[in-house]
């Protein structure tokens, strides 16, 4: 039977403005860094991308080297897309990145005009679409002169193989020169996507104001901590999570029992606002107008459900944020 989305998913999704762009995004997107590549069992993402679309979620976030394998999750994607979602592409946007590795040699990674468009291009054949949305610098290169880089993202426009252009991963100093060259080239940056939660926050010194000031949009990844500001690890590190396969950022000997005490902290803080701590940490990172949208993962349907329930609460008090930055101190 062929899938029906919901047709309520528009009634309770909030949707906010991507910097001064034309274009809204949904308030929490679908990442698909984690648990969508060849080794995942297909029927689950299919599963996970049906219950986003259906709850409002209208934008996927991919990479070249997402999986794995690398390439995997855009080749996952295709195939919803494919049997599910292709009728409805216009109510999509899909994004991909280039600029970590990809392949040998010296054009698989980084920041050349010859590595991004090749990459784009590859990533067009995988996804099994004539464009992407966004099409985002996935890193700073430090040997690439920003011009080139920049002037390939505008030409990807050109082109039609992409309608908007974003950075990542950039810090203030080089996302403004970035929006500088952008901007001339006649290819405005919409967006930035960078790592932003309760545990990691640099980018409140310096690059928010930057994107609020210069128009440009803001989606951050990681606001879970890769799932420490989860219930997961509330006791101990358990068998199967990230950081005991070892496949994330998270190392097990980063959990200590005083990373511990302060998610426990956290933890009692949700309870009271009648929020889970996972709900708590997305809510937290949204309370800022600049951020236009939460990137979560996800490995089931039922915890996208669970996710997007944090925008029944998006409202902090003073003394809970003044005692949420007392707790990471």
């Amino acid at each position: 039977m062929a899938y029906l989305p919901d047709e309520k998913r528009y009634a309770t999704m909030k949707y906010n403005r991507c910097g001064r762009s034309g274009l809204k995004l949904p308030a929490i997107s679908l990442g698909f860094w984690y648990n969508f590549g060849g080794v995942d069992p297909f029927e689950n993402c299919r599963s996970i991308v049906r219950k986003a679309f259906d709850l409002g979620i209208t934008h996927f976030d991919l990479a070249n080297n997402y999986g794995p394998p690398p390439g995997s999750a855009e080749e996952t994607f295709s195939k919803i897309f494919k049997k599910d979602l292709a009728p409805y592409r216009d109510e999509l946007v899909i994004s991909t990145k280039a600029g970590f590795y990809m392949w040998p040699g010296p054009y698989g990674e980084w920041g050349s005009r010859k590595h991004l468009l090749s990459s784009l291009d590859q990533s067009l054949k995988r996804l099994g679409l004539d464009y992407v949305d966004i099409f985002y610098h996935h890193r700073p290169d430090p040997d690439t002169p920003l011009e080139e880089t920049m002037s390939a993202l505008a030409q990807a426009v050109r082109q039609g193989k992409a309608l908007y252009v974003g950075i990542s991963n950039y810090r203030p100093e080089q996302a403004k020169q970035a929006i500088e060259i952008l901007r001339q080239l006649g290819t405005p940056c919409l967006i930035h996507q960078a790592r932003y939660n309760i545990f990691d926050r640099w980018i409140e010194d310096g690059l928010l104001d930057l994107l609020s000031n210069e128009g440009v949009g803001c989606i951050v990844f990681s606001p879970l901590a890769q799932g420490l500001l989860t219930s997961k690890y509330l006791g101990g590190i358990p068998e199967g999570s990230r950081a005991a396969k070892g496949i994330a950022s998270i190392k097990p000997e980063t959990i200590t029992p005083e990373k511990l005490e302060k998610i426990e902290k956290l933890n009692k803080l949700a309870s009271e606002r009648g929020q889970t701590l996972a709900q708590m940490a997305i809510a937290w990172v949204l309370r800022k107008s600049s951020v236009t949208s939460a990137l979560i993962g996800a490995s089931s349907a039922k915890q996208v459900e669970d996710n997007v329930a944090a925008l029944n609460r998006l409202d902090f008090t003073d003394e809970e944020l003044r005692f949420i930055d007392e707790v990471i101190k």
